[in-house]
């Protein structure tokens, strides 16, 4: 008899952490929360940071300079599939979040950390390898800014703050 209740015992036991697990997952599949704005890391549990010289992303865009009000087209490449990234804009100056996102492709959605469509997010959790995005540069003059970008390779796998070359501001007075 004692044994014929162990079996639907671990059963639920299992069923019951499977669903914990799935629930908590299911949580960032549409994108990073906005407790992420700050340090750009995913909250995911266990999850393994790897060193952002040691990836398989780049991060880029064709200008080397902008001028205030500007639209700066960025590009993520990657040798290997992804699921889910945190992009900003960021002064150098300072590392504060700058501008705004204008463009982003499909599977992506704009967050606001500090003000509207600062940020932006995987809407989903479908496999991503080339994105393009376009950044808006504010009409004042902030200074020299750097893309930065956290990706997500799986629930457990992720590299923080990779870096873009600097991007100068120009007509500065």
């Amino acid at each position: 008899m004692e044994d014929g209740r162990r079996a639907p015992i671990a059963i639920v036991g299992w069923a019951c952490t499977t669903l914990c697990l799935v629930s908590y997952a299911a949580a960032f599949s549409h994108g990073a929360s906005l407790s992420a704005c700050t340090d750009m890391m995913p909250r995911h549990l266990r999850a393994q940071l790897h060193s952002p010289s040691n990836n398989y992303v780049t991060l880029h865009t064709n200008m080397s300079f902008y001028f205030p009000g500007d639209k700066v087209p960025v590009t993520v490449r990657s040798t290997r599939d992804f699921m889910g990234f945190l992009l900003q804009a960021r002064k150098v100056s300072n590392d504060e979040i700058a501008g705004t996102f204008v463009f982003i492709p499909p599977g992506s959605k704009l967050l606001t950390c500090f003000e509207d469509g600062d940020t932006v997010t995987h809407s989903d959790k479908s496999l991503k390898r080339n994105l393009s995005f376009v950044w808006k540069a504010p009409d004042q003059p902030i200074g020299d800014i750097k893309f930065f970008i956290s990706v997500v390779q799986s629930y457990f796998v992720y590299w923080a703050k990779i870096e873009s070359a600097i991007v100068a501001q120009r007509g500065q007075n």
